[in-house]
């Protein structure tokens, strides 16, 4: 999809690394500007610095986006920089505590987890929608998980913000569907990042990783660019008639 987004303006959220990097980078290689957003300056100014040296254009906003005065200042400032926001891609998470069981797992660690996952991409879309409709127009994408589609025993709070991302993007998408502001998430399976690979480097269990690729039918884990590349699917012209849509990224684990 080469030049799909020339011209336009992008936003990405922990754009530092893993999937949010590769779709900052992605974004660029179609053509948008890109506002490089993360709570992690260097990491946030490294993708911002790889856009650049290929050519594309970018600017790095540092912001945490469970904060809501900074979530306001990264729009605001997209805004100043670039005069408009097409697409955003409200990516930011965290895992929080991994394999604790609902009854174990510490409060602070739930409403961090809640505060970012969550509550950031409420607070995203608080923001990007006013400027959106100002416009005439635009497209979200939030990143939920297939934690969002399905349950499990990973983490409780992971799960329970993940699903509430999926049933936030659909009310978002109803409410504005008819304001040509489409509103979508990505759920994906377990990837190549250093998320997705928490789950067995470092595990005791010898058997981990080929249990963890198992639940995949296409028999591997994937990889940030191919999530990448269906969030710029979405935020494209080639996807005029999806909104309200959860898509399973995920190598068949949710068919299982």
């Amino acid at each position: 999809m080469t030049g799909t987004l020339e011209g336009k303006v992008a936003l990405v959220t922990g754009a530092g690394s893993g999937i949010g990097r590769a779709s900052a980078v992605t974004f660029a290689g179609e053509g948008a500007k890109v506002i490089v957003a993360d709570v992690d300056v260097n990491s946030g100014e490294a993708t911002a610095h790889q856009i650049e040296e290929a050519g594309g254009n970018s600017a790095f906003v540092k912001a945490d986006v469970s904060q809501q005065t900074e979530v306001e200042a990264m729009v605001n400032k997209a805004i100043e920089i670039y005069g408009r926001l097409d697409c955003a891609f409200n990516n930011a998470g965290i895992e929080g505590t991994l394999a604790i069981p609902i009854a174990e797992y510490a409060e602070e660690v739930w409403d961090r987890v809640i505060s970012v996952n969550l509550k950031g991409v409420w607070l995203c879309m608080k923001y990007e929608l006013p400027q959106m409709l100002k416009q005439g127009g635009g497209a979200i994408v939030n990143m939920a998980s297939v934690a969002g589609l399905v349950g499990g025993t990973v983490g409780a709070a992971y799960f329970a913000s993940k699903h509430g991302v999926v049933g936030l993007t659909k009310a978002a998408a109803i409410e504005y569907g008819q304001s040509a502001i489409r509103i979508n998430a990505v759920c994906p399976g377990v990837i190549q990042t250093r998320m997705g690979e928490s789950l067995f480097k470092g595990n005791p269990d010898p058997e981990a990783e080929a249990r963890i690729i198992g639940l995949h039918p296409i028999g591997r884990i994937g990889t940030p660019e191919e999530v990448a590349e269906s969030v710029i699917w979405l935020c494209s012209d080639a996807s005029s008639f999806v909104t309200g849509h959860a898509m399973a990224v995920d190598g068949g684990y949710v068919a299982l």
